[in-house]
């Protein structure tokens, strides 16, 4: 998992099954089918949450995995 700074995002990590966020709070959700680009650029982003409610939250299928 790669640390991120965001007042909601904790961790982030990307492999072949999609991408996993932590939460503060300790939630961890897979998102499925979200494409590599999506991912760097979610790294990329000055607002990492504001970056992950325009471009995955809504748009990609997920699963809590704790």
């Amino acid at each position: 998992m790669i640390a991120v700074r965001s007042s909601n995002l904790k961790a982030v990590d990307y492999d072949d099954d999609g991408l996993l966020v932590d939460f503060h709070g300790g939630r961890r959700y897979r998102f499925y089918g979200v494409p590599y680009d999506k991912f760097t650029g979610l790294l990329n982003a000055g607002s990492k949450g504001e970056y992950f409610a325009a471009h995955i939250k809504g748009r990609y299928r997920y699963r809590r995995i704790r």
